[in-house]
């Protein structure tokens, strides 16, 4: 009796679990990277980073969906490119019921609610190493900015137009709190994204 209540319990702890994975696959729409590539702003283009997103979310135990990283290039808006929404966070949250919302003042992004594929928190500024510099290549708007490290192939001489996921700068001016459009980068390499509190990290967001 003792054996079969043991493989019972056994057997309601898997079913919890995979109740979990389930309602997580269901509902995470967004994330910011947890890692970038390693090769700076060097992405292998929109479709490199398209598949990191998918990637990570998959080695989180989320599969099943479409997924597309917020980059901007040269004939290519990053706010066309993510669906309609709405996107939720690993925990649930939402962070905006459509493409208008996300590029007005009533989206949710935030130090706490810009998690990672895996519920994380994202270091900001004030923390060691500050990574809140994420790559968009967009204006505040979604449309592309210039500067796109050669639409995510370069990593070396050039910029790119990062946001701050914690919305803090150094100051309290509009592009200082920016989600997608703070400053350029002073280069396109891994050391140039770290020297002005980056990583190489970007959004992903679920296109369905």
């Amino acid at each position: 009796m003792k054996a079969l209540l043991a493989f019972s319990g056994s057997v309601v702890l898997a079913l919890g679990s995979i109740n979990f994975v389930a309602a997580q696959d269901a509902s995470m729409s967004f994330f910011v990277t947890s890692r970038g590539l390693g090769d700076g702003a060097n992405l292998g283009g929109l479709a490199g980073a398209d598949a990191h997103c998918a990637s990570l979310a998959e080695a989180a135990g989320v599969t099943g969906k479409s997924w597309a990283a917020y980059l901007s290039t040269d004939d290519t808006n990053a706010r066309d490119r993510i669906g309609a929404g709405p996107w939720v966070n690993a925990k649930g949250e939402m962070i905006a019921s459509s493409v208008e919302e996300l590029h007005s003042d009533q989206n949710k992004i935030s130090k706490e609610t810009a998690l990672d594929e895996k519920g994380g928190t994202i270091n900001g500024r004030g923390d060691t190493p500050n990574r809140h510099d994420i790559l968009t290549g967009s204006l505040p708007d979604g449309t592309a900015h210039e500067a796109t490290c050669e639409n995510w192939t370069a990593n070396g001489e050039g910029s790119a137009m990062v946001g701050h996921h914690d919305r803090m700068g150094l100051d309290d001016s509009p592009p200082a709190k920016s989600w997608n459009s703070s400053h350029p980068s002073r280069g396109c390499s891994q050391s140039d994204l770290q020297g002005t509190g980056g990583d190489g990290l970007f959004y992903c967001f679920a296109t369905q």
